[in-house]
């Protein structure tokens, strides 16, 4: 018997309002780069367990080129929310925090790097539902190479399902 929409979000409790497929634009800013804008789909999958499967794809606004992608999971752990992401730069992050009114504020838990990767040194992600739950909006800060923990990115995305 198919599981049923129901079903699949049930394991989630306040987490089910985050499941969607979420598309949208948002700009970057960082000292050492030029600002920048992009186009988002985020896609947040539920299994019908207490997580959902986290996509992050970017391009330059338009359709343009592919510009950055994430695959993950967020999940719901004895009342605490964990973010867990893999970056293909060589980057995997584990953040920890907690749902309140529609926010999650994450703290980062691990984050390790591949000796490839870049020198990022921190990462701090925030998730916010505004607009009813119809727009998924974050913020994203990093610490890279000399560079303290400053503000990176910023979105707002809408529900596509």
């Amino acid at each position: 018997m198919a599981q049923t929409q129901t079903d699949l979000l049930a394991p989630l409790g306040e987490l089910a309002a985050f499941a969607g497929r979420w598309v949208g634009g948002g700009c970057g800013h960082y000292p050492t780069i030029d600002d920048f804008a992009y186009d988002e789909e985020i896609e947040l999958a539920p299994s019908g367990k207490p997580f959902l499967f986290y996509r992050s794809r970017t391009r330059k606004p338009g359709g343009g080129q592919p510009m950055h992608t994430e695959t993950g999971y967020l999940r719901l752990t004895d009342g605490t929310v964990e973010l867990l992401v893999t970056q293909p730069t060589g980057f995997v992050e584990i953040h920890r925090g907690e749902l309140a009114d529609g926010v999650l504020d994450f703290t980062e838990h691990v984050l390790a790097a591949s000796p490839a990767a870049k020198p990022v040194h921190r990462i701090r992600r925030r998730l916010e539902l505004t607009e009813g739950s119809s727009v998924l909006a974050y913020d994203m800060w990093m610490a890279f190479d000399e560079v303290p923990l400053t503000h990176h990115l910023r979105a707002a995305l809408r529900r596509a399902d």
